[in-house]
């Protein structure tokens, strides 16, 4: 027989699990970026009340009963009951369950994504609600419009982060048109801009910014929500060839899906080392700031330039922010160097190096910049980095990503890191003179956007007089 004892009394469940919310959101006040589930108030009408709102009108289409075809002033009739009718359907399609054909995307109408149609859709529902769009003006002018993540929610101030591209405050070059930076490492910002963030209910909200990261182009904006915001999640994988959505919204804040695949490229001369690529068929504007997702829904990059194609992979932002959040800053080592991988090579090209100079893996230097401390090393293009910090390297986001102040990051302040110089040691082969050299590369630790600058020199002198 069971041990008497005093009778546990039971509370109501729905009562008790408020209970552990409230605990749980007292204990955690700050989420994330991680999914949370938006609270709706659902209101049901009872099925025994009368609505006092009558129904609809009946929409029937008009007809002339053959026995009175002959008649003039019937098919008059008919005429103006066929133009109500035509203006009534009209007015009936324009309700938004029957708007289906105004924005069709991929997943409609592209056949090829069949075999993908059903995971697609779910993946592009389940990150939908963590998507924003915001504008932004200068003197009261419009400036920019890009798209924006919610990655943070703080329960007690009732404020949320948004993450989005620094193009939102990017000054534009009256010369050019929409290739205006194609051709710039770095440009202006209007830190003083005006930011509006359009909330999915059609609510506008006026953000502050907190953070501008040049090199990587993010920006970080704080916005006062009295609501519960979907927060994202993130996968680190993405591979070549994968599948994936391109997402955005446009000025009524409908979804723009694009289909595309990662893809690896050689960036050209003014293109970050840390890109990647998407290869589609479609071209959509105004995506900077959107996320790249998965076939689950996770976010794998986010949109740098819907131009070029470019995202910034989420192995990337992850770090970014996760050096943000320790040292209120995102420093970053100035190499003064561009590179390619040789990875991304055709295989001939490797083989044939691995054949002749045994040399597995490595970023061959593309450009140096002029007067750099790279420069005065001797390093030249051409020249193969193998090592970094005693460690082989073999893509360019294992250096643009990698913590620049190593294992003492938790003993550096904001005032210390920025503008500090570091030596790292690296293993270099010169291919002019096929050899390997280990040297100390001196580094400086910034949080600025940083510059390689051609080296080119004047012609005084003629050649004939």
């Amino acid at each position: 027989m069971p041990k008497a004892g005093k009778r546990r009394t039971r509370g109501d469940p729905g009562t008790e699990r408020e209970a552990k919310k409230k605990k749980k959101a007292e204990d955690q006040p700050v989420m994330f970026a991680a999914f949370e589930n938006r609270v709706y108030d659902d209101v049901f009408e009872s099925s025994t009340e009368e609505s006092s709102d009558p129904p609809s009108p009946l929409l029937y289409r008009p007809y002339i009963p053959d026995e009175l075809a002959d008649r003039a002033d019937i098919r008059a009739a008919f005429r103006d009951a066929e133009a109500t009718y035509e203006v009534d359907t009209d007015r009936r399609f324009g309700v938004f369950t029957l708007d289906r054909h105004s924005s069709c995307s991929c997943l409609c109408n592209d056949r090829r994504l069949l075999h993908l149609r059903e995971s697609a859709k779910d993946a592009v529902l389940l990150a939908a609600n963590s998507i924003i769009s915001l504008s932004s003006y200068l003197d009261d002018e419009p400036l920019n419009r890009c798209c924006g993540l919610w990655i943070q929610r703080d329960d007690k101030k009732n404020t949320a982060l948004v993450l989005t591209s620094a193009h939102l405050i990017r000054a534009k070059d009256p010369s050019s048109a929409r290739n205006q930076w194609m051709f710039e490492w770095t440009g202006k910002y209007h830190r003083d801009a005006s930011v509006i963030v359009h909330l999915l209910d059609g609510a506008t909200a006026l953000a502050s910014l907190i953070y501008l990261q040049e090199h990587y182009e993010i920006a970080l904006y704080e916005v006062v929500v009295d609501k519960q915001v979907q927060l994202s999640t993130f996968n680190d994988n993405v591979h070549s060839g994968q599948d994936v959505f391109r997402l955005g919204r446009d000025e009524s804040l409908d979804l723009r899906i694009t289909h595309g695949r990662v893809e690896y490229m050689i960036p050209t001369r003014h293109e970050r080392c840390h890109y990647m690529y998407l290869s589609h068929d479609e071209h959509h504007l105004q995506d900077d700031g959107g996320p790249v997702i998965d076939l689950e829904g996770k976010i794998v990059g986010m949109v740098n330039n819907q131009i070029k194609d470019t995202f910034l992979p989420s192995s990337i932002l992850h770090k970014c922010l996760d050096l943000w959040r320790k040292l209120e800053c995102i420093p970053r080592a100035h190499l003064g160097m561009t590179f390619t991988s040789i990875k991304f090579l055709d295989p001939i090209c490797i083989e044939r190096m691995r054949r002749k100079h045994n040399i597995e893996c490595g970023l061959i230097v593309e450009q140096v910049s002029k007067e750099s401390y790279a420069e005065k090393l001797g390093i030249r293009k051409g020249d193969i980095i193998e090592r970094l910090n005693g460690k082989y390297i073999s893509t360019t986001t294992q250096v643009v990503g990698k913590d620049v102040a190593g294992h003492r990051r938790d003993h550096f302040h904001k005032a210390k890191v920025l503008n500090a110089e570091l030596n790292i040691p690296i293993q270099i082969f010169r291919v002019t003179k096929l050899c390997r050299r280990a040297r100390n590369l001196t580094v400086t630790v910034s949080d600025c956007g940083e510059d390689i600058i051609e080296g080119t020199y004047p012609i005084t002198v003629g050649l004939w007089r």
